[in-house]
């Protein structure tokens, strides 16, 4: 049984910063990619952000790049989002998504790459 949970989501103004956790939660020792992922209302959900099981590879959607970071700690099962330089259209629901891997050291971008989903976290950006 895989368990994602997503935390650090509020409200921020427009330019603050937020990090949003995700918690991976499973009785085994699989390794995972894992991603960022945003559903804004009546849009589709949108690639933001990849990290590889190793963490030393990374991703990023154009519209983030340079403004949010992708990290992970496996000791602590672990992957987080720094967000910087936040802005209205940033906000959405924030959702963690986790891939299986055998020790590739691949990153995915596509939300059917990925077998595991956490509920999501909102993050509201005010002008």
């Amino acid at each position: 049984q895989v368990h994602l949970a997503e935390s650090g989501g509020g409200l921020v103004q427009s330019g603050g910063s937020l990090k949003l956790s995700c918690v991976v939660s499973d009785d085994t020792s699989r390794n995972y990619a894992m991603g960022w992922f945003r559903q804004a209302p009546e849009k589709e959900r949108d690639f933001i952000a990849a990290i590889n099981w190793r963490g030393d590879s990374t991703y990023y959607a154009d519209s983030v790049k340079g403004r949010f970071t992708i990290s992970r700690d496996n000791a602590k099962n672990t992957v987080y989002l720094q967000m910087n330089s936040l802005r209205p259209e940033d906000t959405a629901v924030y959702f963690c998504a986790g891939r299986e891997v055998y020790y590739s050291g691949n990153y995915y971008s596509a939300s059917e790459d990925y077998h595991y989903w956490g509920q999501g976290t909102q993050v509201t950006v005010s002008s």
